[in-house]
């Protein structure tokens, strides 16, 4: 049977999408907290943390009891964590995408049926997940520091495509969005069910496009 994870990094970015009125460390910590429950809702999947060390140690307290949480200082460090585990899969998820669809992450593992890797790219560049065949190959792992801590490289996916030896090697699943700047808050869709701790840190902070 294969074991599959399904890892949040809660990695240092350069972005920072909080609006005037919100504190940066919360809305980051809010959008890492509904991007976990994504991930420890789905089934035939176990949920972890993947905490950076410079990232703050409360990122912890948002995870369920159980979970597994792992310490590395970049997805290539992850991916051999998880391997460790006992993963034949995973799949390491960016932390500012709390509205992301568990059915993406669905799609993602059935491309890895005749790919080493499958890549959700995030609207604007980098990517939002990453899934991928344990242990990983060699090419992707030399190709990993490129793609950024959380997969925020503007061209990870063409990265990706150029390092695989062989065309269908690196799979491309449905696109989501990111929330990298207080603009792209807008794709934020109230009537979208979850995101339940970021909508309430917007509660109040009426944000053009987005009527919460």
């Amino acid at each position: 049977m294969t074991t599959r994870f399904a890892a949040v990094l809660a990695m240092p970015s350069p972005a920072d999408p909080a609006p005037p009125g919100i504190d940066p460390g919360k809305l980051r910590l809010a959008m890492l907290e509904d991007v976990y429950e994504v991930v420890a809702g789905l089934e035939l999947l176990t949920p972890a943390l993947i905490r950076h060390p410079a990232y703050p140690p409360d990122a912890e307290d948002v995870t369920w009891p159980g979970t597994a949480i792992l310490h590395a200082e970049d997805p290539d460090a992850a991916l051999r964590a998880l391997a460790e585990r006992g993963a034949d899969q995973a799949v390491l998820v960016a932390p500012d995408a709390p509205d992301l669809p568990p059915l993406l992450i669905g799609k993602l593992l059935r491309a890895l049926g005749r790919a080493a890797a499958a890549a959700c790219p995030a609207t604007g560049g980098g990517l939002v997940a990453l899934a991928v065949r344990l242990p990983a190959p060699a090419w992707l792992t030399e190709t990993l520091p490129a793609l950024g801590l959380t997969l925020e490289a503007p061209d990870a996916l063409a990265r990706l495509t150029a390092a695989a030896p062989r065309t269908g090697l690196v799979r491309r699943t449905p696109a989501w969005h990111r929330l990298r700047t207080p603009a792209d808050l807008e794709y934020l869709d109230p009537g979208l069910e979850g995101w339940e701790n970021t909508r309430a840190l917007l509660s109040g902070h009426p944000l053009p496009g987005l009527p919460l």
